[in-house]
Parts: C-alpha cells; sequence; structure tokens
C-alpha cells in the first residue's frame, strides 16, 4: 500500500478535480505513455499501467468516494474484511496520523523540502508538414522551461555569500512542539516557519533568480520527428523538461504534433488517398496520365472504358510504417469531368457519337425497327 503514489498525483489534479478533468487528464497522459509510441520501454508501459488504475478508480464515483475518505485501503479488495480497528472494517489507522490532525500534523504527513525533487514535465506543441510526419524530419522546438540558475549555480545567494544554517531548527527544517492534551503530552512536528523548512536562511539572495535558484528560460531544442508519425500524438524526451530541486533529476519534454493540411492528399493509417480528375475522352479512350506522389510525379496507364469512381493502387507510395516495415500504398480514386462550355460544333460531333452509339440524346437508347 506504501508504495503506491496517490491517484490525483498520477494524473497531475487536485483533490477537487471534476470528471471533465479527471477524463482529460487521463487522456493526455495515457496519450504520451501509450505503449504503441514507447515499444520496449518498461518504464513507460509502467506509467502507462498505472494511469489506467488511476483513471478506473477516480472515474468511479463510488470508488471515488471510498478513495477520497480512506485512501488506497479503501479501494483494495484485500482491506476491510473482519476485525479491525474500532468498527473501521479493517482498515488499518494510523493512531499518530489521527492525532498529527487534530494538534496541528505530524512527521508522517509532512513534506521533506530539502528532499531531491524532479523536475516539472513540460508540453509543447509543434506543426509539422504532411512530407515531415510522412518521411520524418528533424525540428528545432522552442520550450519554456525552469533552468539552474547560472549566475548563483542553483544556491540562491548572491556571489561571494553562502546561506547560513537556520537557528531555528538547526538546520532540521522541522520544529518539534509539545501539546498537553485530555490523553496527556502530544508531540507533534511540522514544518519551521523561519526558513520555511529549507533548513538555511539566505540573507543576501541572488539578484538574478531572487534566491530561487532556479530561472525560467527560452530554449530551442533539436528534436528527430519520427518517420510515420500522425497528428496529435507525441514525442517524448527523457530530461529535457525542468531542473530538478535539491538534486532531484530534470523532469521530460513532451511534443506533440500538429501535422497540416496537405492540397493534394489525405492520409489514412500509413495510406495517401489522392482523388484525380480525367476528362471523358481519357477515361473512354485510355491514357497514360501524370499522377502526383509524395515522391513526385509517376506515370500511369489509364485502362480504356474506366469509370469515375474507379480506384487504383500506387504500392509503396504511401507513409512509412511508425513501428517500421516500409511504406504504405497509395489510392487514386478517379474522378471523370464532364465538359462544360461546349460549342456549336463540339456539340454536333457529341450528338453524332449518341446517335452511332444508338444514344436518343436523352440517355435512352432508341429501339432497332422490327422487320
Amino acid at each position: 500500500m506504501a508504495d503506491k503514489r496517490d491517484y490525483y498525483d498520477v494524473l497531475g489534479l487536485s483533490k477537487n478535480a471534476t470528471d471533465d478533468e479527471i477524463k482529460k487528464a487521463f487522456r493526455q497522459q495515457a496519450k504520451i505513455h501509450h505503449p504503441d509510441l514507447n515499444s520496449g520501454d518498461k518504464a513507460s508501459e509502467a506509467r502507462f499501467k498505472e494511469i489506467n488504475e488511476a483513471y478506473e478508480v477516480l472515474s468511479d464515483s463510488d470508488k471515488k468516494a471510498k478513495y477520497d475518505q480512506y485512501g488506497h485501503a479503501g479501494v483494495d479488495p484485500n482491506f476491510g474484511g473482519g476485525g479491525g480497528f474500532g468498527g473501521f472494517g479493517g482498515i488499518d489507522i494510523d493512531l499518530g496520523d489521527i492525532f498529527g490532525s487534530i494538534f496541528g500534523g505530524g512527521t508522517s504527513s509532512s513534506r521533506n523540502r530539502n528532499a531531491p525533487r524532479k523536475g516539472e514535465r513540460v508540453h509543447v506543441e509543434t506543426a509539422i508538414t504532411f512530407e515531415e510526419a510522412a518521411f520524418g524530419a528533424d525540428k528545432e522546438v522552442s520550450v519554456s522551461r525552469i533552468e539552474t540558475c547560472d549566475t548563483c549555480a542553483g544556491s540562491g545567494c548572491k556571489e561571494g555569500t553562502t546561506a547560513e544554517k537556520c537557528t531555528n531548527c538547526n538546520g532540521t527544517g522541522t520544529v518539534t512542539t509539545q501539546n498537553r492534551t485530555p490523553f496527556g503530552v502530544m508531540q507533534s512536528t511540522s514544518e519551521c516557519p523561519k526558513c520555511e523548512g529549507r533548513g538555511k536562511v539566505i540573507h543576501q539572495p541572488c539578484a538574478k533568480c531572487r534566491g530561487a535558484g532556479l530561472i525560467r528560460r527560452n530554449k530551442s531544442i533539436k528534436v528527430s520527428i519520427p518517420a510515420g508519425i500522425d497528428d496529435g500524438q507525441t514525442i517524448s524526451l527523457r530530461a529535457q523538461g525542468s531542473a530538478g530541486v535539491n538534486g532531484g533529476e530534470p523532469g521530460d519534454l513532451y511534443i506533440t504534433v500538429n501535422v497540416t493540411r496537405h492540397p493534394l492528399f489525405t492520409r489514412d493509417g500509413n495510406s495517401v488517398l489522392y482523388e484525380m480528375p480525367i476528362s471523358i475522352v481519357q477515361a473512354s479512350l485510355g491514357a497514360e496520365v501524370e499522377v502526383p506522389t509524395l515522391d513526385g510525379k509517376v506515370k500511369y496507364s489509364v485502362p480504356e472504358g474506366t469509370q469515375s469512381g474507379s480506384v487504383f493502387r500506387l504500392r509503396g507510395k504511401g507513409i512509412t510504417n511508425l513501428r517500421g516495415g516500409g511504406r504504405g500504398d497509395q489510392f487514386v480514386t478517379v474522378k471523370v469531368e464532364t465538359p462544360t462550355g461546349l460549342n456549336n460544333e463540339q456539340k454536333d460531333l457529341l450528338r453524332k457519337l449518341a446517335e452511332s452509339m444508338g444514344d436518343a440524346g436523352n440517355g435512352v437508347k432508341k429501339k432497332k425497327k422490327l422487320l
């Protein structure tokens, strides 16, 4: 039980998150860590399972209510059976936590401000072309992230000065108080109010970061866009997010791609779709035409008598498979164009053609006279 992270933290939510916020956070996290985008990455696989477990509880009103009241124990099937403390259905209640909450906090619930903390994840979006999605590309992405202050090297102190150990807590970051209660003298531990749990006091802060040791900076990062990526998919770069605190590792960077619309092509999985207009003459007699593809124009022989809506395939002219295995195909749908703006001579020729084919000109073929 103690190894599990708080479900709200897993999804990056506050305790009062709405159902819509829970659903939105789940979709964003699941997209980032989906196994299809992180093949062979055991850490992402474990994270994906953790995200699903958190969503399963928080999206269910009954489970969520139990979790909000009792934590992980409230939704764990191994708890709740027989016996237990004071009619709580077998849930293990820590008396130290109870008294700590009554009398001003306890060591189990206080957070160590000096402990190493991983930096925040950073999420950005970037636009790429249809061709870049198909074949991959290297892109420069502008990222706003928290970095260690280069003036004070993260100490938060003005150059030539150092922080002083807090005399109120003796550098521990916590203070212990005693309170007399009906149960006796109760001892509780809380964050030191003088140093705010840091264990040290900065008398002369760095002018650049104002004592924080961290600054926000815009940086251009080179990203390799994999061939075959689709609109809305996300790339993760480890340790390229915001800097960690107290020696913690940096967070990760997530880049979601937005593929711009192509003037000719549309995409269906790894296939490229294209509608090609041809004339009624080309459709009737057959013709060699030039078809645009992602690799440039290729020649194709349209067979005689091709009907509008006919589809032919150009093998290997589609999108690169994101997981390997070559490229998809291009499917070309023929659209036979009916001529407009004909002059009298051209109309007479069409009438003669219709008569020669036994067409009365209204789409109904003439019946042959019986002898």
